[in-house]
């Protein structure tokens, strides 16, 4: 009933940005198998039809949710207030949208924040691991664009949630309206990549990059050190999201994992295929903490997913994911019942 992506329509930059798709349903489908196989067929042929969509449609959606989870307020806030409609009704994001602002502010926000700077700052941010592999004009202005975009605005963005504590719809809106003390030199320099291509900084990437260690490091002076937030206000609440949330990731693998193992000509996905290790280890955390609270159906279930993936930190190979597929069909109803149920009110969190 909708399609959304992460981010505002402002925050993607042609022709460099890629959709971070999610699907909203109105209930379950009969099968997920055959939903996948319709999804990934889907996306094989949009990307099929023009070579640019190799990189704007660099993956199929992330996420599958219903539209009971969003109104009982399960998916995650913060994921929420950066959805933007691209098929669908405005009004009815807007109000989920409204209801997830509303929420006050806990741990579980913290840490989705934090993620995005952990997963940067220290040196962690590479250049050289933004793959270029379908990328085919414009070089050097996608590395720019990897430097300003996946790097300085995540981080800024992430900031200025923590120091306000606050969700902010997307990485321009934090850009310009967040510029603590003295940041905004590094606010404008790159805010302004958000601009027309003439507008935009013609830097050397490398010589760009080292203006971006400085403004990250300038965001995270003003960004409050990592402390204890208060948590769910509704015992085992917090549980219930992470279930809701870890079977909105599963739901579409098998449509990824087609789409990364039969892909249109010309198009690369080893990359992808490779980048799936650190969702995959993320499941199956949530996975085995799931398995840990609940009934004991509840965790039985939890623990049946979590034998269908591979051990945390297995890296992922085109045979890996062969065989994750026929692992996903045969595990049938233990799967089904996880995808499609509702996320249990969980005990004990």
């Amino acid at each position: 009933m909708m399609v959304t992506h992460k981010w505002q329509q402002c925050d993607l930059i042609a022709p460099h940005s890629d959709l971070d798709l999610r699907l909203v349903l109105d209930a379950a489908p009969a099968s997920w198998e055959d939903f996948n196989t319709r999804v990934a067929a889907a996306h094989t042929a949009a990307v099929a039809a023009d070579p640019a969509h190799g990189r704007w449609l660099e993956h199929p959606p992330g996420f599958a949710f219903t539209t009971a989870e969003l109104d009982a307020g399960l998916i995650q806030p913060a994921e929420v207030a950066t959805w933007s409609p691209v098929h669908g009704s405005q009004q009815i994001l807007g109000q989920w949208a409204k209801t997830a602002d509303a929420e006050p502010w806990t741990a579980t926000d913290a840490r989705f924040y934090w993620a995005l700077l952990d997963a940067r700052v220290a040196g962690r941010y590479r250049l050289a691991a933004d793959a270029t592999d379908n990328v085919h004009r414009d070089l050097s202005g996608y590395l720019r664009h990897c430097v300003a975009w996946h790097y300085v605005a995540p981080c800024w963005f992430a900031a200025a949630c923590l120091a306000t504590r606050s969700r902010l719809p997307g990485k321009l809106d934090a850009l310009t309206r967040w510029r603590p003390g003295d940041t905004g030199h590094h606010a404008e320099l790159f805010a302004s990549h958000a601009g027309p291509v003439g507008s935009r900084p013609a830097l050397a990437p490398r010589l760009l990059l080292r203006h971006a260690h400085a403004a990250v490091d300038a965001a995270l002076h003003y960004t409050p050190a990592s402390v204890c937030e208060p948590g769910e206000g509704q015992p085992g609440f917090g549980l219930r999201r992470e279930w809701a949330m870890t079977a909105g990731m599963l739901r579409v693998k098998p449509a990824r994992w087609r789409y990364y193992l039969d892909p249109p000509p010309g198009i690369s996905t080893g990359y992808l295929i490779a980048r799936e290790a650190k969702e995959l280890t993320a499941a199956q955390a949530a996975l085995e903490r799931l398995a840990g609270h609940g009934t004991a159906e509840e965790r039985s279930m939890a623990t049946r997913v979590a034998a269908v993936l591979p051990p945390r930190g297995t890296p992922t190979s085109a045979g890996l994911l062969r065989d994750l597929l026929r692992s996903w069909s045969r595990a049938g109803a233990a799967l089904g019942d996880f995808l499609s149920g509702p996320a249990p009110t969980v005990e004990g969190a």
